[in-house]
């Protein structure tokens, strides 16, 4: 459920409401009486927890070693084999 900051604007006295989205809005000031009674703009004060948020996804993470990244070497049979005009490998020939 989301707070709200509510403020007369008579009597200037304000309070922080814990009020789901459906509740209707507060209109007479708890203090004073009067119909003037207003919700505040504030700024949003949540934090996003758990895994799948781009704070948790990438803290922490560091690029990998290029050292460790390298291409394996080529295997002999690959090595040896030579690439025909059909575009499928032959056997080199001894030679």
């Amino acid at each position: 459920m989301p707070i709200y900051a509510y403020r007369c604007s008579a009597c200037g006295h304000a309070q922080d409401v814990l009020q789901k989205l459906s509740d209707p809005l507060l209109t007479t000031c708890p203090e004073c009486g009067r119909d003037t009674y207003e919700k505040q703009v504030t700024a949003a004060g949540f934090r996003l927890k758990g895994s799948g948020w781009y704070e948790t996804d990438f803290r922490g993470k560091r690029p990998a070693d290029p050292a460790q990244s390298a291409p394996a070497p080529e295997s002999p049979a690959a090595a040896s084999s030579t690439p025909t005009s059909s575009g499928t490998s032959a056997p080199a020939s001894p030679g």
